[in-house]
């Protein structure tokens, strides 16, 4: 599989909302490579890119797996876990979870991801307190 990288950006919800705010008014065009995909923390990110999610994806990278329970085969979790922890995973843009023959059969779209942060960066638009 080629590598297909993830742009994640952590960010308040505060600074959010000020953001989206401010890219619907057309006071803030957001940059190519900005991020698509937000967490409101390193913490919240840490829980969805855990080592054991990680897994989960390499696993059905090399293998392929036509439905969940072929996944809860080789993954040995639970299909309802499963399940919950592909829909986040999907939510956040890293898989997508075709039916193929009325069997969900999952596939990893982000292998690597990038992450940007910071004091600065957290609130890329300008400061209303500012004006």
């Amino acid at each position: 599989m080629d590598t297909r990288v993830l742009n994640i950006g952590v960010i308040s919800a505060k600074d959010y909302k000020k953001r989206t705010i401010a890219i619907a008014k057309g006071e803030y065009k957001p940059g190519k490579d900005e991020p698509k995909v937000w967490f409101e923390s390193v913490k919240s990110m840490s829980q969805v890119l855990s080592s054991d999610n990680q897994e989960l994806l390499k696993l059905i990278i090399s293998h392929h797996p036509n439905s969940l329970a072929e996944l809860e085969k080789l993954s040995h979790r639970k299909k309802s876990n499963l399940s919950r922890t592909l829909r986040t995973l999907e939510r956040y843009g890293i898989v997508e979870l075709p039916k193929v023959d009325g069997k969900i059969a999952p596939k990893v779209k982000a292998t690597d991801f990038r992450v940007l942060f910071g004091i600065h960066y957290s609130a890329p638009v300008p400061n209303e307190s500012a004006a």
